[in-house]
């Protein structure tokens, strides 16, 4: 490697190693985000050190792991230190992060509650850079036996297919619905759009003994509940 030939001393390599000896003396939740990506990278440049340099890596993105997903291998590149390999090893990294949520939400099949719908979707939507708008179907006991994606790119009512929302709704025995929307703005007041979509749902579910309990609009770190704000 580059940096064995040009970089730190034996001391300043024994710096790079000690996250894995504290993971393996100490156990996985005594590291810091920054010693978690050192492991990653394995090494960082003739100027810092691997934790140095994924100090510097997480302090672009303010600290924030979700925005650190965000970046692309080329935005990471940039880094000093950082070659493609090692991006993509922090991509692939966070997006099993990612996903082990996904399937985490998954688990908690009964809805209790508006945050029991956002911890759901969130992992699914709250991220994306565009639209989606997703329907979860449940049974009598509120939990969920499937959701539907219906449109993707944008919120209106064009683009969502109730025939199919309660074709969908028929098949799988379901007596309630949530409906669910991303604002990739971070924005978490309901347009008209999303007020007028939500009540022609609402109409024809009512039409089949099928009850929308809620609509959810999710951005990455929150949401807003059409039920709890009572406007559904």
């Amino acid at each position: 490697m580059e940096e064995q030939s040009q970089g730190f001393s034996i001391k300043k390599w024994a710096i790079d190693d000690r996250p894995r000896e504290k993971l393996l003396k100490k156990g996985k939740l005594t590291l810091s985000d920054s010693e978690l990506i050192a492991i990653l990278i394995g090494s960082g440049n003739r100027k810092e050190t691997a934790v140095e340099l994924s100090k510097r890596i997480l302090a672009s993105t303010q600290n924030n792991l979700s925005e650190l997903g965000k970046l692309s291998v080329g935005q990471l590149c940039k880094f000093k230190g950082i070659g493609e390999a090692k991006a993509i090893t922090i991509i692939a990294a966070l997006e099993l992060g990612r996903r082990r949520r996904l399937e985490s939400a998954l688990e908690k099949i009964k809805i209790t509650s508006s945050r029991s719908v956002f911890e759901l979707m969130q992992p699914l939507i709250g991220e994306l850079p565009h639209e989606e708008f997703w329907i979860i179907y449940l049974n009598n006991s509120n939990k969920v036996i499937d959701k539907l994606q219906l449109s993707k790119g944008g919120i209106t009512g064009t683009l969502v297919d109730v025939r199919l929302t309660m074709k969908k709704a028929l098949e799988l025995g379901a007596v309630s619905l949530i409906l669910a929307h991303n604002h990739p703005s971070g924005a978490l007041k309901p347009s008209m759009a999303d007020k007028n979509l939500t009540q022609k749902l609402k109409t024809a579910s009512e039409s089949l003994d099928i009850k929308v309990l809620d609509h959810i609009i999710v951005t990455e770190m929150s949401y807003f509940s059409f039920a709890d704000e009572a406007i559904l």
